[in-house]
């Protein structure tokens, strides 16, 4: 059964990282797209301003939820978003949430807007929890400077997950929403990487020398805010970072090939196709 609904699915952060894949997705399945963010979308969208909301909203049927970037205190901007949603006839929300997620107390701003969308009988949901992207290595906080990858993550690993696996099994739930309805996914690589791994595997990728240097984590929090990076997010990098360090990082499943019939991106994969990026 596919999602016969005309009105068009709202993707939020089409710009961004897995937004223009979500979109890119979708349109592929034949599903009508509305795109939205700051710039280069079909509406303009800005969570900080609330007059750009309901006309994004007019006439969608369902609704691709990043939360605002780069903030920690967000639950209520989003409460009241879904709130316009609702009333705007919206029916199904994807929510992109983060590993582990279910575990989280409900003071953790991203699993509080989980437990809004459960509690709401006018929407249904679906959840995608992924592990960390790969994509971080060649756009992002993983990205080496001078060949060397600098993070606080000790010997942890973690299943690295692509950007596009991730989009694909969210675009599965808005194309089909009855049938992924209060279902929840973590898509993830196939396998789970140490940071000095991903760096070996980057380096035959690309004829360098990528290492890997274990930052002490405070000197690495400081960086971050030095780079502008506001001081309640670093607290959520430092989380995240110590799940991996400590030994509880994200371990490899098999949702990716459940929802898409296709086998998760190795790292491999990716960084032979981003190769160009970092030489």
């Amino acid at each position: 059964m596919t999602n016969t609904n005309d009105r068009p699915v709202l993707v939020l952060g089409a710009t961004g990282k897995t937004g223009s894949s979500v979109a890119a997705a979708l349109k592929q399945r034949g599903v009508s797209v509305r795109t939205a963010g700051r710039h280069d979308t079909d509406v303009q969208f800005d969570w900080d301003d609330p007059t750009t909301h309901a006309p994004a909203l007019e006439g969608a049927g369902a609704l691709y939820l990043l939360s605002p970037l780069m903030r920690t205190d967000y639950a209520p901007i989003v409460s009241e978003f879904l709130d316009k949603a609702e009333r705007a006839g919206v029916s199904h929300v994807t929510y992109l949430s983060a590993y582990g997620m279910e575990h989280a107390p409900a003071e953790v701003v991203i699993r509080a807007v989980e437990l809004d969308l459960e509690s709401r009988s006018g929407l249904t949901h679906s959840f995608i929890r992924p592990s960390w992207f790969m994509q971080n290595f060649s756009t992002s906080f993983l990205t080496p400077v001078n060949d060397v990858i600098a993070v606080p993550n000790g010997d942890g690993a973690e299943a690295f997950v692509s950007t596009d696996d991730i989009a694909s099994v969210a675009a599965a739930t808005l194309a089909d929403p009855a049938a992924h309805a209060g279902k929840s996914y973590a898509p993830t690589g196939p396998e789970a990487l140490t940071i000095g791994q991903a760096a070996e595997i980057i380096s035959a990728a690309t004829g360098r020398t990528i290492t890997y240097f274990p930052i002490e984590q405070d000197a690495w929090i400081d960086a971050m805010l030095g780079a502008g990076v506001p001081e309640d997010y670093a607290a959520i990098l430092r989380l995240l970072t110590t799940t991996v360090a400590s030994g509880n990082g994200s371990q490899p499943n098999g949702d990716i090939q459940a929802v898409t019939g296709r086998p998760a991106t190795t790292f491999a994969e990716f960084a032979a196709n981003a190769a160009s990026v970092w030489t």
